[in-house]
């Protein structure tokens, strides 16, 4: 049923669904004529009723030519064609659809029109000298069953009006809902991306802040145990401990705000980690009930601080993803040290992406993929993640240094 409904929307909203359907109803009323012919002015008010709504989608307010040539049709004729009635129908329709006019403009005035006609087929039937259906008296004006036809006609229009203006709403309800969910989806990736990036600023922050100190304390105390020391060398040394000091200072006050957030405890104090720490890591793991290897190639290098700590990250959030997504696959953790550039791979067999391709749920709730492109644009490099050569997901980090 969900299928049929689908691909019924999808037919009535192809651009030639109007000119096809006008046509059809336009031809209809045509071999309808044929069998049951009316005067010149019916044929015409028929004819100009069904081909109207050829244009009710380019030109909505066509759909009042519509209406009006089906009343006059009617009014014409006390015999009303059953394409007339489908086409009126229509177009009332398209009238509430695409507001035309407010719904109760287009139901009032349509209720006045039905009265006109009706009033017109009273006129006519009292001047009847004999009719198949008893006439009341020409005088009783009054009796509401003379009126039953302009009851009838307006319930069909405010039913037609009614449906589409009600399908208006809904699409512009669903519009509105889809656009918020397009801003909500955007607000949190802003705000994933902007949480990651005051974490890697912590982080650097410590590692920084770390180096600068090691400088600080060698120079300040090679002044004291290097006997030989000229004057120059160690006003120099002087010097550099005290710019160190300055720059630890300043770093302090400018991303010291970023260690902690409101509400949270005081910031961890032991050793940011590094690629020494994978086996370990990989370890752990493995503990967690998951398999895992890990390849090195390349002679191993030791990194600057914010090279060695993105990388651990990247390889942590990876493993992390595959034992929340696709528990019991064994992952491969491979570490290439080229010229230059360190590589970083971690695969695993599990059943990879729906759909073939990287989806923002494989990386989990915490945004893991946003953080992990966000650590290598820092560091001029790239992240790919997505299904792997031989089937499950992988996640491939290049960092040049």
């Amino acid at each position: 049923m969900n299928v049929l409904a689908r691909s019924l929307r999808r037919t009535v909203a192809h651009p030639a669904y109007p000119w096809a359907s006008g046509a059809a109803l336009t031809a209809a009323a045509a071999a309808e004529l044929v069998l049951f012919p009316g005067t010149p002015w019916v044929t015409v008010s028929v004819l100009v009723s069904a081909a109207s709504l050829m244009w009710r989608r380019a030109r909505p307010e066509t759909a009042i030519l519509t209406v009006a040539a089906g009343l006059l049709a009617f009014a014409a004729d006390t015999n009303l064609y059953l394409v007339t009635m489908v086409s009126g129908v229509c177009g009332l329709y398209t009238l509430g659809r695409r507001r035309v006019q407010h719904p109760a403009l287009l139901i009032g005035a349509g209720a006045l029109a039905a009265l006109g006609v009706n009033l017109v087929h009273i006129q006519k039937w009292a001047g009847l000298m004999r009719s198949a259906v008893p006439v009341p008296v020409r005088g009783d004006r009054l009796d509401p069953g003379l009126y039953a036809e302009a009851f009838l006609l307006t319930v069909v229009m405010i039913g037609a009006v009614s449906a589409g203006d009600a399908v208006r709403a809904r699409a512009e309800a669903r519009r509105e809902r889809d656009s918020a969910q397009q801003r909500l989806l955007a607000m949190e990736r802003r705000q994933a991306a902007e949480e990651e990036r005051a974490s890697i600023a912590r982080e650097l922050h410590d590692v920084v802040a770390h180096s600068v100190s090691v400088i600080a304390v060698r120079a300040e105390s090679a002044t004291y145990t290097t006997p030989d020391l000229g004057p120059a060398a160690r006003d120099a040394l002087q010097e550099i401990a005290g710019t160190a000091r300055a720059s630890m200072a300043e770093l302090r006050r400018l991303l010291g705000v970023l260690r902690t957030r409101a509400g949270e405890g005081a910031p961890a104090t032991s050793p940011q980690p590094t690629l020494d720490g994978l086996p370990e890591l990989v370890e752990q793991h493995r503990a967690a009930g998951a398999r895992a290897e890990l390849e090195v190639s390349g002679d191993r290098v030791a990194l600057p601080a914010g090279w060695e700590l993105s990388a651990y990250r990247i390889v942590q959030e990876a493993l992390t993803n595959t034992r929340r997504h696709a528990p019991g696959a064994r992952a491969v953790v491979a570490l290439d040290y080229g010229p230059g550039l360190l590589t970083v791979r971690v695969e695993d067999d599990g059943p990879g992406p729906l759909g073939g391709a990287a989806e923002p749920g494989r990386a989990g709730a915490g945004h893991g993929l946003t953080g992990m492109r966000e650590r290598a644009a820092l560091l001029g490099g790239r992240v790919s993640a997505g299904p792997g050569p031989r089937g499950g997901f992988l996640v491939e980090a290049e960092l040049p240094w």
